[in-house]
Protein backbone atom coordinates (compact mmCIF):
# COMPACT_ATOMS: atom_id res chain seq x y z
CA UNK A 1 0.00 0.00 0.00
CA UNK A 2 1.30 3.74 -0.70
CA UNK A 3 1.25 6.46 1.74
CA UNK A 4 -1.24 8.13 -0.85
CA UNK A 5 -3.43 4.64 -0.58
CA UNK A 6 -3.00 4.70 3.17
CA UNK A 7 -3.89 8.49 3.79
CA UNK A 8 -6.86 8.20 1.51
CA UNK A 9 -8.22 5.67 3.96
CA UNK A 10 -8.37 8.30 6.73
CA UNK A 11 -11.90 8.44 8.14
CA UNK A 12 -11.05 11.35 10.54
CA UNK A 13 -8.17 13.56 11.23
CA UNK A 14 -7.63 16.25 14.29
CA UNK A 15 -4.79 17.20 15.97
CA UNK A 16 -5.31 14.60 18.77
CA UNK A 17 -6.20 11.17 16.97
CA UNK A 18 -6.76 9.67 13.42
CA UNK A 19 -9.37 7.48 12.67
CA UNK A 20 -8.01 5.08 9.87
CA UNK A 21 -10.28 2.15 7.85
CA UNK A 22 -7.56 -0.44 7.95
CA UNK A 23 -7.92 -2.75 5.34
CA UNK A 24 -8.69 -6.30 6.08
CA UNK A 25 -5.14 -8.74 5.21
CA UNK A 26 -3.03 -6.15 6.97
CA UNK A 27 -1.48 -6.83 10.32
CA UNK A 28 -1.27 -4.06 12.94
CA UNK A 29 1.96 -5.12 14.45
CA UNK A 30 5.06 -6.75 13.11
CA UNK A 31 5.18 -10.79 14.09
CA UNK A 32 7.19 -13.90 12.57
CA UNK A 33 4.54 -14.01 9.86
CA UNK A 34 4.08 -10.38 9.49
CA UNK A 35 7.02 -8.59 7.83
CA UNK A 36 4.63 -6.36 6.41
CA UNK A 37 2.44 -4.66 9.09
CA UNK A 38 0.52 -1.27 9.48
CA UNK A 39 3.04 0.08 11.95
CA UNK A 40 5.97 0.22 9.77
CA UNK A 41 3.81 2.41 7.46
CA UNK A 42 2.66 4.67 10.19
CA UNK A 43 5.17 7.27 9.37
CA UNK A 44 3.28 8.61 5.90
CA UNK A 45 0.30 9.79 8.58
CA UNK A 46 2.25 12.53 10.52
CA UNK A 47 0.86 15.57 8.24
CA UNK A 48 3.42 17.75 9.57
CA UNK A 49 4.02 16.51 12.92
CA UNK A 50 7.61 15.60 14.41
CA UNK A 51 6.59 11.83 14.99
CA UNK A 52 4.10 9.21 13.49
CA UNK A 53 0.99 8.61 15.45
CA UNK A 54 0.82 5.58 17.76
CA UNK A 55 -1.19 2.95 17.73
CA UNK A 56 -3.54 2.70 20.98
CA UNK A 57 -5.37 -0.13 20.47
CA UNK A 58 -5.93 -3.12 17.61
CA UNK A 59 -7.61 -5.41 15.08
CA UNK A 60 -7.26 -8.61 13.78
CA UNK A 61 -5.23 -9.13 10.61
CA UNK A 62 -8.28 -10.16 8.52
CA UNK A 63 -10.94 -7.64 10.57
CA UNK A 64 -11.49 -4.17 8.17
CA UNK A 65 -12.40 -0.99 9.86
CA UNK A 66 -12.17 1.78 12.27
CA UNK A 67 -8.31 1.86 13.75
CA UNK A 68 -7.83 4.43 16.00
CA UNK A 69 -4.42 6.19 16.48
CA UNK A 70 -2.94 8.78 18.74
CA UNK A 71 -0.93 11.74 17.24
CA UNK A 72 1.17 12.85 20.22
CA UNK A 73 2.28 11.19 23.81
CA UNK A 74 -0.56 13.51 25.47
CA UNK A 75 -3.08 11.54 23.53
CA UNK A 76 -1.77 8.13 23.59
CA UNK A 77 -2.05 8.24 27.57
CA UNK A 78 -5.62 9.67 27.11
CA UNK A 79 -6.82 7.91 24.38
CA UNK A 80 -5.10 4.10 26.44
CA UNK A 81 -7.01 5.45 29.96
CA UNK A 82 -10.29 5.46 27.60
CA UNK A 83 -9.69 2.29 26.33
CA UNK A 84 -8.54 0.73 29.54
CA UNK A 85 -11.86 2.09 30.85
CA UNK A 86 -14.36 0.13 27.97
CA UNK A 87 -15.65 4.14 27.23
CA UNK A 88 -14.62 4.08 23.59
CA UNK A 89 -17.60 2.55 22.59
CA UNK A 90 -17.22 0.40 19.13
CA UNK A 91 -19.53 -0.86 16.91
CA UNK A 92 -18.63 -4.07 14.71
CA UNK A 93 -20.77 -5.65 11.69
CA UNK A 94 -20.43 -9.51 11.18
CA UNK A 95 -21.59 -12.24 8.83
CA UNK A 96 -21.83 -15.49 10.77
CA UNK A 97 -22.98 -18.77 9.58
CA UNK A 98 -26.67 -19.96 11.08
CA UNK A 99 -28.62 -17.91 13.46
CA UNK A 100 -28.85 -16.60 16.49
CA UNK A 101 -30.78 -17.76 19.14
CA UNK A 102 -32.87 -14.27 19.77
CA UNK A 103 -32.85 -11.17 18.07
CA UNK A 104 -30.86 -9.54 20.34
CA UNK A 105 -29.08 -10.78 23.62
CA UNK A 106 -25.78 -10.59 25.31
CA UNK A 107 -22.99 -12.92 25.17
CA UNK A 108 -21.48 -13.63 28.89
CA UNK A 109 -18.73 -16.31 28.49
CA UNK A 110 -15.15 -15.88 29.97
CA UNK A 111 -12.20 -16.18 28.23
CA UNK A 112 -8.72 -17.79 27.93
CA UNK A 113 -5.85 -18.49 25.93
CA UNK A 114 -4.24 -21.69 25.46
CA UNK A 115 -1.08 -22.58 23.77
CA UNK A 116 -0.54 -26.02 21.63
CA UNK A 117 1.95 -27.43 19.23
CA UNK A 118 0.03 -25.57 16.77
CA UNK A 119 0.06 -22.23 17.77
CA UNK A 120 -2.28 -20.56 20.50
CA UNK A 121 -6.49 -19.83 20.42
CA UNK A 122 -8.70 -18.22 22.53
CA UNK A 123 -11.46 -20.65 24.31
CA UNK A 124 -14.16 -19.93 26.60
CA UNK A 125 -13.65 -21.01 30.31
CA UNK A 126 -15.88 -19.97 33.66
CA UNK A 127 -12.33 -19.34 35.19
CA UNK A 128 -11.00 -16.54 32.22
CA UNK A 129 -11.29 -13.50 31.80
CA UNK A 130 -14.84 -11.55 31.79
CA UNK A 131 -16.07 -11.21 28.17
CA UNK A 132 -19.09 -9.21 27.06
CA UNK A 133 -20.77 -8.74 24.19
CA UNK A 134 -23.66 -7.61 22.70
CA UNK A 135 -25.24 -8.33 19.42
CA UNK A 136 -28.56 -7.23 17.52
CA UNK A 137 -29.82 -9.58 14.31
CA UNK A 138 -29.85 -6.82 11.44
CA UNK A 139 -30.83 -9.22 8.63
CA UNK A 140 -30.74 -12.85 7.23
CA UNK A 141 -30.18 -14.72 3.77
CA UNK A 142 -29.61 -18.49 2.79
CA UNK A 143 -28.28 -19.96 5.72
CA UNK A 144 -26.04 -16.29 6.72
CA UNK A 145 -26.76 -13.74 9.46
CA UNK A 146 -25.74 -9.80 9.48
CA UNK A 147 -25.41 -9.35 12.80
CA UNK A 148 -24.04 -6.00 14.75
CA UNK A 149 -22.20 -6.59 17.91
CA UNK A 150 -20.75 -4.29 20.68
CA UNK A 151 -18.31 -5.66 22.68
CA UNK A 152 -18.49 -4.43 26.29
CA UNK A 153 -15.27 -5.60 27.28
CA UNK A 154 -11.47 -6.02 24.86
CA UNK A 155 -10.25 -9.67 24.80
CA UNK A 156 -8.25 -10.88 22.26
CA UNK A 157 -10.94 -12.78 19.71
CA UNK A 158 -13.74 -11.66 21.22
CA UNK A 159 -16.34 -11.34 19.04
CA UNK A 160 -14.75 -14.19 16.79
CA UNK A 161 -15.25 -17.00 19.77
CA UNK A 162 -18.71 -15.68 21.28
CA UNK A 163 -20.24 -15.63 17.61
CA UNK A 164 -18.64 -19.65 17.36
CA UNK A 165 -19.55 -20.49 20.94
CA UNK A 166 -23.06 -19.90 19.95
CA UNK A 167 -23.26 -22.04 16.80
CA UNK A 168 -23.11 -19.23 14.51
CA UNK A 169 -18.81 -18.85 13.36
CA UNK A 170 -18.05 -15.41 11.46
CA UNK A 171 -18.09 -16.69 7.84
CA UNK A 172 -14.40 -17.22 6.61
CA UNK A 173 -12.82 -17.42 10.09
CA UNK A 174 -9.64 -19.58 9.74
CA UNK A 175 -9.73 -20.35 13.42
CA UNK A 176 -13.21 -20.62 15.29
CA UNK A 177 -15.25 -21.45 12.14
CA UNK A 178 -14.45 -22.42 8.28
CA UNK A 179 -11.49 -20.76 6.28
CA UNK A 180 -12.59 -18.86 3.48
CA UNK A 181 -11.07 -16.39 1.38
CA UNK A 182 -11.45 -13.75 4.04
CA UNK A 183 -13.23 -13.08 6.93
CA UNK A 184 -16.28 -11.29 7.58
CA UNK A 185 -15.61 -8.74 10.39
CA UNK A 186 -15.76 -5.03 10.18
CA UNK A 187 -15.00 -2.22 12.83
CA UNK A 188 -17.65 -0.46 11.96
CA UNK A 189 -18.08 2.56 14.07
CA UNK A 190 -16.30 4.02 16.92
CA UNK A 191 -17.09 6.71 19.27
CA UNK A 192 -14.81 8.41 21.11
CA UNK A 193 -15.24 10.69 24.15
CA UNK A 194 -11.84 12.62 23.59
CA UNK A 195 -13.45 15.71 25.54
CA UNK A 196 -15.55 15.49 28.29
CA UNK A 197 -17.34 18.58 27.41
CA UNK A 198 -17.57 17.80 23.92
CA UNK A 199 -19.60 15.19 21.45
CA UNK A 200 -17.40 12.43 20.74
CA UNK A 201 -15.14 11.66 17.96
CA UNK A 202 -17.43 9.67 15.40
CA UNK A 203 -16.09 7.79 12.71
CA UNK A 204 -18.05 4.89 10.51
CA UNK A 205 -16.15 3.01 8.26
CA UNK A 206 -17.74 1.47 4.42
CA UNK A 207 -18.25 -2.25 4.41
CA UNK A 208 -14.85 -3.49 2.05
CA UNK A 209 -15.55 -4.77 -0.84
CA UNK A 210 -15.43 -8.86 0.30
CA UNK A 211 -18.13 -8.26 2.59
CA UNK A 212 -20.82 -6.63 0.37
CA UNK A 213 -22.02 -9.67 -1.30
CA UNK A 214 -22.90 -11.46 1.64
CA UNK A 215 -24.58 -8.13 3.51
CA UNK A 216 -26.56 -7.87 0.62
CA UNK A 217 -27.57 -11.29 0.83
CA UNK A 218 -28.55 -10.25 4.36
CA UNK A 219 -30.85 -7.65 3.60
CA UNK A 220 -28.25 -4.67 3.68
CA UNK A 221 -28.95 -1.86 0.66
Amino acid sequence: MSPDELRARILHKDSNLLILDKPAGLAVHAGPRTPVHLEAMLGALDFGLRQPPALVHRLDRDTAGCLVLARHHKAVRRLGRLFAAGAVEKTYWAVVEGRPPEEEGRIDLSLRKVTGREGWRMVTDPAGQAAVTDYVLRGTGDGLSWLELHPRTGRTHQIRIHCAALGMPLLGDPVYGRAGPMMHLLSRKVAVPYWEDRPPVTAIAPPPVHMEAALRQCGWE
